[in-house]
């Protein structure tokens, strides 16, 4: 249910701990699957559970 929750860059960036610039670079590497919608970008929240439990950046 949760999972497909759509979330904000800044959001992600707080849950990651990182800055925004490091979100938007793992969106352009295609490292984190994200949604353009309109002029901004949403990622699932599943995607960025998986993106950590890969190994991502630390939470």
């Amino acid at each position: 249910m949760f999972e497909d929750e759509l979330m904000r860059v800044r959001e992600v960036a707080d849950v990651m701990k990182v800055s925004t610039t490091t979100v938007y670079r793992l969106i352009a590497t295609s490292e984190l699957p994200a949604t353009r919608v309109g002029k901004a970008w949403r990622i699932r929240r599943g995607d960025v559970e998986s993106y950590l439990k890969r190994g991502g950046y630390i939470s």
